[in-house]
């Protein structure tokens, strides 16, 4: 599919997501079997195929590790100078961690796979494993500080290191390192699976959005939305370009890093004594505005 198409593709899924859910055709028990079909089977089988049949030299950039840690650096650093004088704490701490927290699995991956598949994807994966690696102890950190909540950062990263995504990566490398083919029946299999990652998450994320204008500060929001949406792509694209990147590791990289701020945000905010409300509608604000931003970097990297 073109870029248009593509986007037109996410658009439709992403409102098909939102409209099941107020029609009731998505409910909560519907939705969450699409979540754990994508988390635990589709995503993986979209890892594992993407980088087992990549060879890890093309892969295993340094440039895009440097790339992704200088981007989320200089958007974190950022989202703090903006956000600092905001007097509640749980509102600060919600909203610089929603300012670079990237949705990498159930949109990034799956959208990159979409407008470029081959290496490009192989990349995106690596991205997704060293972006939880970092994401989750910033975020979790800066609102246990912020806040003076409890956290234990080594439970959360002992769940990540779980992750079924992070299994089939790891499996997909070793496939690669040892030139292991994986035989035509499963590797087919997998393939087909791996198609379903995208609509699945789309609807998956389409129907956990929830928007109350009523309880959140609109300006935080918006600011939210500009660092994540418009800084941190620009800011990636410079920084790949800076580190004279390759055409797929500058494709992965910003693409990746467009990608709205990820619903898990949410979750850890409620754990965590942030504001649940501008939370929930940080994840709405950025993944909304995430169709106009993508179409845009798409426009540049593609």
């Amino acid at each position: 599919m073109d870029v248009v198409s593509n986007l037109l593709y996410l658009l439709v899924l992403l409102l098909a997501g939102i409209g099941g859910r107020r029609l009731g055709l998505l409910t909560e028990s519907r939705a969450d079997v699409l979540t754990r079909f994508a988390f635990y089977l589709a995503l993986p089988a979209l890892v594992f195929t993407s980088t087992s049949t990549q060879s890890l030299g093309d892969v295993l950039e340094p440039r895009l590790i440097a790339g992704f840690w200088l981007v989320l650096l200089v958007v974190g650093a950022f989202g703090w100078v903006v956000h600092r004088r905001t007097s509640s704490p749980a509102t600060r701490s919600v909203a610089v961690v929603q300012s670079y927290h990237c949705n990498f699995g159930f949109l990034g991956l799956p959208i990159t796979a979409a407008a470029f598949g081959g290496v490009a994807t192989a990349k995106a994966s690596v991205i997704l494993g060293v972006g939880g690696l970092t994401q989750i102890p910033a975020t979790v950190a800066v609102l246990a500080l912020v806040n003076e909540a409890e956290a234990d950062l080594t439970e959360e990263l002992r769940e990540f290191l779980a992750n079924p995504v992070i299994g089939a990566l790891v499996l997909g490398f070793l496939c690669s390192a040892l030139n292991v083919s994986v035989p035509g029946v499963v590797s087919n299999g997998l393939g087909a699976l791996s198609q379903l990652a995208l609509p699945a998450a789309l609807l998956a994320v389409g129907a956990s959005l929830s928007l109350d204008t009523g309880a959140v500060d609109l300006p935080t929001v918006g600011s939210v939305v500009a660092l994540k949406m418009l800084l941190m792509p620009a800011t990636a694209l410079l920084a790949f370009s800076v580190l004279s990147a390759d055409l797929s590791t500058t494709r992965a990289g910003v693409l990746m890093l467009a990608m709205p701020t990820a619903i898990s945000t949410f979750i850890y905010a409620t754990e965590l004594g942030g504001d649940a409300d501008l939370a929930s509608a940080n994840v709405f604000a950025t993944t909304v505005a995430s169709v106009g931003t993508i179409f845009v970097v798409l426009q540049f990297v593609g």
